[in-house]
């Protein structure tokens, strides 16, 4: 222990009192400097006692590591990431990326007051609901609409509105878990409603509903949409139209949760094909709930659309003030919705949309053009090659359905692959890439080109 060295440890007064703590004074708040300098203190001190600190650091340098010190702990948690993996919707990863329309109309919205609940024209209260329903109807076809934080609400209020107390029945195919272990048969229970299951778990046929109702009487239809997974061989479900028939027959609504929510699909402008809200609405559903951040292209909501008197009694019901979506989510959506009034405009400026729709070859283009620009940045210090490879939607939508894609394959000369996907994720933006068969792989579907010269910077600074 070096007792001279540590009565030469400066003051935290003078310490703070160097240039680089009072210009960081301006970006950073007063605690976490402190909090810092006195951490670098600390670790001076542990370090001249255990005998690993010969020398003391200029207080300059001192000052300038404290300040990185503070700007790390400041660090937002929530923050970027860069997703290479190629999964679109990347749960978590947040799933959609938001279009810039919707981001702008997210910030001009933080940043001051707004007519959340005030109808400027009549200047009296007004309702949350207005700024999207006409949209919703307009582009769905339905009589009514709400909005409120996400799908998962959307279905639990349904089903407390409309179906509590009553009998529901639903194919057992269709009793499904999704992320969270959000099941359909205990959100029932918690609801009010009481299961009546139908049918078996792989077929399930138009006269084992009739018999619900019938002979056990069931008040209401359910069909959920199995969207993260499929079932295949031996199977039979009954269609939607065939349903909603049987519910008009037998004077019983018929909900619908659609899960993913798709408001169109265009081979042409690269939309994949998949059941839409439009299609549901079509089919007679009474009700249909689907997710805004999905297929969509939105921010976080679960949207309920169907007949005038049941999305009433939605909005009436006491649970909808719970799970209502707030200023910033109504901002983002009406912005999305705006853009699908044309398909084509839609298809280029929403991000999903856009990404699904990258065709192979333009992938290709992006994936040999970064392929080899990073060549000639890192040398010899990784391999690098643009292959072909396969990725998916994500986000619990299309199961099943294969998007072809070229990636950027990275064979690192002098780490192993696990060390570089470590450090990339260690990243000060993280870049989560995919692993495979002993190569780190980079999607261009889910990379701009703000995302690759991150990359390249990254991959620079790590490589060996």
């Amino acid at each position: 222990m070096d007792r001279p060295l540590l009565r030469q440890l400066p003051k935290m007064d003078a310490l703070l009192a160097c240039p680089a703590f009072t210009a960081a004074r301006e970006e950073l708040p007063y605690f976490a400097l402190r909090d810092a300098a006195r951490a670098e203190l600390d670790a001076l001190r542990q370090g001249i006692l255990d005998g690993s600190v010969e020398a003391l650091p200029e207080p300059d340098a001192l000052a300038a590591a404290a300040v990185v010190r503070a700007r790390t702990a400041c660090r937002p948690h929530l923050r970027r990431v860069i997703n290479g993996t190629g999964v679109v919707l990347h749960t978590n990863l947040g799933r959609a990326p938001m279009g810039e329309a919707a981001a702008k109309a997210v910030y001009e919205t933080a940043l001051g007051y707004s007519d959340l609940e005030y109808d400027i024209d009549a200047g009296r209260r007004g309702s949350r609901f207005d700024h999207v329903e006409p949209l919703l109807r307009s582009l769905t076809g339905a009589e009514a609409a709400l909005a409120v934080n996400n799908n998962a609400a959307a279905v639990f209020l349904m089903l407390s509105a409309l179906a509590a107390g009553k009998k529901v029945a639903i194919s057992r195919g269709e009793l499904v878990e999704i992320g969270g272990s959000f099941r359909v048969p205990e959100i029932m229970a918690r609801s009010g409603a009481e299961l009546v299951e139908v049918g078996t778990t792989n077929k399930t046929h138009l006269s084992d509903y009739r018999r619900a109702v019938e002979e056990q009487g069931a008040q209401i239809l359910l069909k959920v949409h199995t969207s993260n997974f499929k079932l295949i061989g031996f199977t039979e479900e009954v269609p939607l139209a065939d349903l909603t028939a049987l519910g008009r027959e037998l004077g019983v609504p018929v909900l619908h949760d659609l899960g993913s929510g798709a408001l169109f699909t265009d081979p042409a402008l690269g939309v994949p094909e998949g059941p839409t809200v439009e299609d549901s609405v079509k089919a007679g559903a009474d009700v249909v709930c689907f997710s805004g951040d999905k297929l969509l292209g939105g921010p976080q909501a679960g949207i309920a659309i169907g007949r005038k008197d049941l999305i009433g009694a939605m909005k009436r019901d006491q649970f909808a003030r719970v799970v209502r979506i707030d200023k910033l989510g109504l901002a983002a959506l009406e912005a999305t919705l705006r853009a699908y009034q044309d398909h084509a405009y839609a298809a280029a400026h929403i991000p999903v949309l856009a990404m699904l729709g990258a065709s192979p070859a333009e992938l290709e283009r992006q994936a040999r053009l970064r392929a080899g620009e990073l060549a000639a940045r890192l040398g010899d210090r990784c391999v690098l090659s643009a292959v072909p490879d396969v990725g998916e939607v994500g986000g619990g939508s299309l199961p099943g359905v294969e998007l072809p894609t070229w990636v950027v394959e990275l064979r690192p000369a002098r780490m192993s692959v696990a060390a570089l996907e470590k450090a990339l994720r260690s990243w000060e933006v993280p870049i989560v890439g995919r692993v495979s068969h002993d190569r780190c792989l980079l999607d261009p579907r889910t990379l701009s080109a703000a995302d690759w010269a991150d990359i390249t910077a990254a991959l620079d600074a790590i490589l060996p």
